[in-house]
């Protein structure tokens, strides 16, 4: 596997759901692990896999990047992350214990970047996609969901309306190009800044509960 990546694996034999969670810019395969025990009581496979692009952030530290970040979002360096992550995905899929017809994608900042450029190209083969504090490019937006196969799709927002690294007005935007796209959306803004909360962690799993673990529930 051409990806290093970091393994949360749950009790028992399989095949499990499974959470495909991609970092933000600047981060590791570590940075998200932590979050699986907290997911739905842990009962997620959780698979992180580590960005291609190595970047100094600090005199002695390195961290990585799916694309380059810049002025102009480079939209050929994301499309091949997201070639190197659907073989990566091929890969877990043949190694792991995963169910493929209960597999999520979630990802942070530029992780969910990605994110949405893999649910969006193939979105039939996602059971849900969770962008954290992201962004929706338009030039991975290009002829996606013309045939409605992204009304099948779960799609959880969340974002801060502190947030200063990507601004909330970034993720309405988005929003606005889901519901444009017919996405099975919700939405949720916290009184935060770009991170993750304990408020938002418990709204995600409870989505992510209702989702998966109970498909055939209704919203409240």
């Amino acid at each position: 596997m051409r990806l290093v990546h970091t393994l949360y694996e749950p009790a028992g034999a399989g095949p499990h759901p499974t959470l495909l969670a991609l970092h933000g810019r600047g981060a590791n395969a570590f940075d998200l692990l932590g979050l699986a025990p907290y997911l739905c009581g842990g009962r997620f496979l959780v698979i992180c896999p580590q960005a291609p692009i190595a970047m100094p952030i600090g005199p002695e530290a390195t961290g990585y990047a799916w694309y380059p970040a810049g002025g102009t979002f480079d939209v050929d360096a994301a499309l091949s992350s997201r070639a190197e992550l659907d073989r990566f995905i091929d890969d877990c899929v043949g190694r792991y214990p995963v169910d493929p017809g209960k597999l999520v994608l979630m990802g942070f900042s530029q992780g969910g970047v990605m994110a949405y450029a893999l649910a969006l190209a193939h979105p039939g083969r996602f059971a849900a996609l969770v962008a954290l504090s992201s962004w929706l490019p338009d030039e991975i937006v290009s002829g996606a969901g013309a045939d409605g196969a992204l009304r099948s799709l779960p799609v959880l927002v969340q974002h801060g309306s502190e947030d200063r690294m990507i601004e909330v007005g970034r993720a309405h935007a988005s929003v606005e190009r889901l519901r444009e796209l017919r996405a099975a959306l919700t939405y949720r803004e916290y009184d935060m800044g770009h991170e993750i909360t304990p408020r938002s962690l418990a709204d995600l799993s409870a989505w992510l509960e209702e989702k998966i673990f109970s498909p055939l529930g209704i919203v409240g």
